[in-house]
């Protein structure tokens, strides 16, 4: 059957779309600060309700609802878990935001401006409105669709992974995508991730004294903001080489796909632009090319989000601080794992001196994971990138949701659709309106190519 119908739907009802896209992003959902996510997950299931699509909570034991549904095709079909998140990043620096804060869902020129525009809730609606599209017009879906919509991701997922080993029968699908982020800065297509760099967020803590001293006292105290530098400075060279013994072991080795897509990306990507949008003149260490493109999908990083340590405020305070703390993201490719990561992170501070650090981490990080680009979820949504944008999507290697594939292994794929210079994370996220209606055809797409895999 021909998709046209379902485009002509979508193009339609775009003002519906769009408002409730607005609706959805003035509604505060702060998963690191605990802020309007029940409400938020009240708003997305009663939207999906309204539009005829299957929706109900399944509590966590410390955390937000997962609001889940299971919207079955009339014929025999495969199954696609449609992940997607409803919790957002914190919104500071607060007077860095435009067009009313982030809040407020402004439409400027196009643009819709506010915190989750693109990651994710115009990745949520894409699903919803994909499938009521499909029912509208034809009366079914192409496939089976579970939509599975959680209000963690932000903070890595701490709950999800004990629901989902509770609810693994809940889980099975033959694949499983979740469309969020934006096309590469210089190209007009999306990116096609076919695995996921874990993220290890790290808090290395030094103490002191059992208070702040007077800073005459210093040759005789701990100074543990200067403890926390140096063992800083023992993980990561100047050239970027993370210093922990044994950290490569086992890394994944490229083969002649991963090559392959490399290549096709490095040609496509405007890398000029990307420096340009991050206002900088140079990528690190001088990479450019190829090799800029290999470094930033496959190379493992140590990234320090913060320091936080003595007084900052205005004037000075003589004082020695008492504690010192830093935060820290590793980010793991396959087969770096968690576990074994943490562990040699701790033999390394204890072997340069620095066991005193406390390291603090979250149990059950999501492992990474890598899949084949011949999976049938990797065909469908690369031609369905192929028919909406009018040409093959960049493919990358490493890139959604490890905290579900440790209990219930499903072939799965991160895309995105918005545009380049949407300001994931940071001050005035948006999305470029057009780009949202053409992200709910992709949706769409992707269930209808998978349906005929």
């Amino acid at each position: 059957m021909s998709m046209q119908a379902i485009y002509d739907w979508i193009d339609a009802n775009a003002d519906e779309c769009i408002r409730d896209l607005q609706s959805f992003v003035q509604q505060p959902s702060i998963s690191a600060q605990n802020v309007g996510l029940r409400e938020c997950a009240t708003l997305i299931r009663d939207m999906m309700h309204r539009d005829g699509l299957p929706a109900e909570f399944h509590e966590l034991a410390d955390g937000p609802p997962v609001v889940f549904g299971h919207l079955q095709a009339k014929k025999p079909a495969k199954t696609i878990l449609c992940y997607s998140h409803y919790d957002v990043q914190p919104p500071e620096p607060l007077e860095a935001w435009s067009h009313g804060g982030p809040w407020s869902g402004a439409i400027v020129d196009g643009v819709l401006y506010g915190r989750g525009a693109t990651d994710n809730k115009s990745g949520v609606l894409a699903f919803n409105k994909a499938a009521k599209a499909f029912l509208a017009v034809r009366g079914e879906v192409p496939c089976n669709l579970k939509f599975l919509i959680e209000g963690e991701e932000e903070i890595g997922s701490p709950n999800l992974g004990e629901w989902a080993s509770r609810n693994k029968e809940l889980l099975e699908a033959d694949g499983m995508h979740c469309l969020d982020g934006s096309i590469e800065t210089g190209t007009d297509v999306p990116d096609v991730s076919l695995g996921l760099k874990s993220v290890l967020y790290v808090e290395l803590i030094a103490r002191g004294a059992k208070s702040d001293i007077h800073s005459l006292n210093f040759p005789l105290v701990p100074a543990p903001v200067w403890d926390l530098i140096w063992a800083l400075n023992t993980i990561l060279d100047k050239d970027r080489n993370i210093l922990i013994e044994g950290w490569n072991e086992g890394i994944w080795q490229l083969g002649p796909d991963d090559e392959a897509q490399l290549k096709d990306k490095a040609a496509r990507v405007d890398t000029a632009a990307m420096k340009e949008e991050w206002g900088i003149d140079q990528f690190a260490l001088g990479r450019d090319g190829i090799d800029a493109i290999r470094a930033r999908t496959y190379e493992p990083t140590a990234n320090i989000q913060g320091i936080i340590a003595g007084y900052t405020g205005p004037g000075t305070k003589t004082i020695v601080p008492n504690e010192a703390r830093a935060k820290l993201d590793f980010r793991l490719i396959p087969n770096i794992q968690p576990d074994a990561a943490i562990a040699k992170l701790k033999a390394h501070l204890v072997k340069h001196g620095f066991g005193h650090i406390e390291v603090k981490y979250r149990d059950g990080t999501e492992p990474p994971y890598k899949i084949s680009v011949k999976e049938d979820i990797s065909q469908a949504i690369i031609a369905a990138a192929t028919e909406v944008y009018g040409e093959l999507p960049v493919v990358n290697g490493v890139s959604a949701e490890g905290a579900i594939l440790k209990h219930v292994w499903i072939p799965c794929v991160l895309t995105g659709f918005a545009n380049p210079g949407a300001n994931l994370h940071a001050p005035d996220e948006n999305i470029h309106i057009d780009k949202y209606i053409s992200g709910i055809k992709y949706a769409a797409a992707i269930m209808e190519h998978f349906g005929k895999s």
